[in-house]
């Protein structure tokens, strides 16, 4: 066994209870795997789907992740029964959210592949990860204000920045669910394709990122996302930094000779 392969952490992907994990063709796909209630987001299948971001981020083997549901549904919603009796300081002290700022920081893409419901806390899964791929019969949607609250995992924030003020305000203040070809439409999502297909098109989509060297691929997400929490100056000058901080790797290398060369490039993450 080589050093680089006796570092790489181990985890057994056989072992979660709320997700089912593979990886294939340096490419990790996570489902969530509650279909008795339609994937709800609880306490537990976050814990489990975090670790698994957390592990397929430092690996070796995978360069992208997706994450999907199954036909049915995405994710619809968080799990009511947890938070129906729950008080303002129980809340607080559970810190829930502090597993969705994790997810924000993998640094490798995340693709979204979505079918049937994505709504809640499914919908802000949803928009937490980079690109999102939909089947025909995905809907999304911010329905908290039918039970009494707002979104609290970023859907006021994220579905702004991709929908713009007006049409987040309609979704979130009147509960209603969106097509996928309206989410399309809005700029929320990436891409429509037929229920029987749409994985396989996340699939596609991330195989086509996955070939592309790993350094640079890791710096143009962390360039993207940091336009969002920024100046234009300041987005600037980190993008700058990450273009020079390329030239250190073997992929740059690798990459501009093969060009040169008129070859296909073998990239490394080096």
């Amino acid at each position: 066994m080589s050093s680089s392969a006796a570092m790489q952490p181990q985890m057994d992907l056989s072992a979660f209870q709320f997700i089912i994990a593979t990886v294939d063709e340096q490419v990790g796909v996570i489902q969530l795997n509650r279909p008795d209630k339609l994937n709800a987001i609880s306490i537990p299948l976050m814990i489990e789907l975090v670790d698994c971001l957390d592990w397929m981020d430092k690996s070796d083997d995978v360069r992208c992740i997706i994450i999907t549901g199954n036909e049915k549904a995405f994710a619809a919603g968080a799990d009511i029964e947890q938070m129906a009796k729950a008080t303002t300081m129980e809340m607080l002290l559970l810190d829930q959210f502090a597993r969705w700022d994790r997810i924000r920081k993998i640094h490798k893409p995340i693709i979204a592949a979505v079918s049937g419901y994505a709504l809640g806390g499914g919908c802000e899964l949803a928009m937490t990860c980079d690109m999102i791929v939909a089947s025909e019969t995905a809907k999304f949607g911010q329905p908290e204000v039918n039970i009494g609250v707002i979104p609290g995992a970023g859907g006021t924030q994220r579905l702004t920045r991709a929908v713009g003020k007006a049409k987040a305000m309609e979704i979130i203040l009147t509960g209603r669910m969106v097509t996928a070809e309206e989410a399309l439409q809005c700029g929320l999502i990436n891409k429509v394709a037929p229920v029987e297909l749409y994985l396989e098109e996340a699939k596609a989509l991330a195989k086509e990122i996955a070939a592309k060297p790993p350094i640079a691929i890791r710096l143009a997400k962390e360039s993207i996302l940091k336009s969002f929490d920024t100046t234009i100056e300041g987005g600037l000058d980190f993008e700058r930094k990450a273009f020079y901080l390329l030239f250190a790797s073997e992929d740059k290398q690798e990459g501009m000779n093969a060009f040169l060369e008129k070859r296909k490039p073998q990239f490394q993450g080096r």
